[in-house]
């Protein structure tokens, strides 16, 4: 019942937040042109965000727990927003990946996407310290909160890797969070899952899209409950997948592997509106 509360909770607050963004006399700025070439809004990350921390905070079940929702979920979602305003301007749109990044930085220019990396990492060390360890040693203690922080901030990285086509991400987090929402602490992971379930619809029909605070906050949140779930061993192993997956991105396409994988792309186009003639 908690869990079914939590999912309704993110659905009803991430629909209200969307409705409210959309009637904000300065919506015109999130809007983008997508890879079909039709208008969509912003207006999608915020809300999720939205929808997916309160619930997941609700759904929590302690105090600590909820801390972490709260600190993943909102951060997370807020410098990923920072990211979608201002990193749509003509000077930040040159530094692509990690590394441009760090050569503008070398330049003297802080860019929108390094201030998301540093505070999606930051958010994670935070979370990871509230999750915590039952481990005696304070060596194994700091070195279960720093696998934490890796694996929330690299799931948030993950996901929004994934967000370049309608749906995308938000059905990678559906097949991620359905097993994390069952049992023990499965209210962080349901309420996330209601939001994105609530925005769904939008999302595959092209009226929003998740930009990074949307894909951010998603990723962050299946994080927290992750390592809330898992012990050092879990956490390792989830932090050496998410590693490899984003190396892997840096040299391979994830849109050619989906489409060129016939069950992959059947279902990255379930329930997707089809290009215009």
């Amino acid at each position: 019942m908690a869990t079914l509360r939590s999912f309704g909770a993110g659905a009803a607050v991430a629909r209200a937040a969307l409705a409210w963004i959309r009637r904000d006399q300065h919506a015109g700025v999130l809007e983008r042109t997508n890879f079909h070439g039709r208008t969509v809004t912003l207006a999608g990350g915020p809300a999720l965000a939205a929808g997916a921390t309160v619930a997941a905070a609700l759904g929590a079940g302690s105090g600590r727990l909820a801390a972490a929702a709260v600190t993943a979920g909102a951060v997370s979602g807020a410098v990923g927003f920072y990211d979608d305003i201002v990193g749509n301007r003509p000077e930040q749109k040159a530094a692509k990946g990690f590394a441009g990044h760090l050569g503008a930085l070398r330049e003297g220019r802080v860019t929108s996407g390094l201030v998301k990396i540093a505070g999606v990492g930051a958010a994670g060390l935070v979370a990871g310290a509230l999750v915590g360890s039952n481990r005696p040693s304070r060596l194994g203690r700091t070195t279960d909160v720093l696998l934490g922080a890796g694996v929330v901030a690299g799931l948030a990285n993950l996901v929004n890797l994934l967000d370049l086509r309608p749906g995308r991400a938000i059905k990678a987090g559906a097949i991620l969070g359905a097993p994390l929402a069952v049992g023990r602490r499965g209210g962080i992971a349901a309420g996330t899952l209601g939001a994105s379930a609530a925005l769904l619809p939008d999302d595959l029909g092209e009226k929003i899209m998740l930009g990074d605070a949307g894909a951010n906050a998603l990723g962050a949140l299946l994080g927290v409950v992750l390592i809330a779930r898992s012990g050092p061993g879990g956490r390792l192993a989830a932090l050496t997948v998410l590693g490899a997956l984003t190396a892997a991105s840096e040299k391979v396409s994830f849109t050619k592997v989906i489409n060129d994988t016939p069950w992959l792309r059947a279902l990255d186009e379930l329930g997707r509106r089809p290009p215009q003639a």
